[in-house]
This record gives structure tokens, sequence and C-alpha cells, in this order.
């Protein structure tokens, strides 16, 4: 019961959460765009965008700096 348990919290410091809130925003003139926000539920960090690829490159950020935090909590095994 107790390694299940210490499996699952390994398990869970592997994972991210993130929300994804999006909208359409009045430009004037008849125009309109999608807006968004993504926040790392986590760190609470918050990056907005406006197309969806700079959406991609913005959870790809945060994932890059929750995985550079992790190396430098937990370095990996090496031996020589």
């Amino acid at each position: 019961m107790r390694q299940a348990r210490m499996d699952q919290a390994q398990e869970l410091s592997h994972m991210q959460l993130f929300t994804v809130r999006v909208w359409r925003e009045e430009l004037g003139a008849g125009q309109r765009e999608w807006r968004g926000e993504v926040h790392d539920v986590v760190s609470g960090e918050r990056r907005y965008f406006r197309d969806w690829p700079a959406l991609i490159a913005s959870l790809q950020a945060l994932l890059a700096a929750q995985e550079l935090d992790r190396q430098q909590v937990d370095p990996p095994n090496t031996q020589e």
C-alpha cells in the first residue's frame, strides 16, 4: 500500500495542469479576433496569446521551464 502511494506521488510529480481560456474580442469596424490565456495551475504563471501557434509556443515554453526546474531539483542519475 505504501509503495502504491509513493508510485502515485512520483507519477503526479511528472504531470502538469493547465487551463486554457479563449474568447472573441471586438476590434472595431466589425472585426473580431480570438484571444486566449493559458494558466499553469501549479505555478500560477499566465501567458496570453492571439493565435493558435502562439498557444502551442506558450505551452511548450511552460513545459520546458518546468522540466528545467525539475532537473535542477532532482538531477538525473549519471553513472560513470
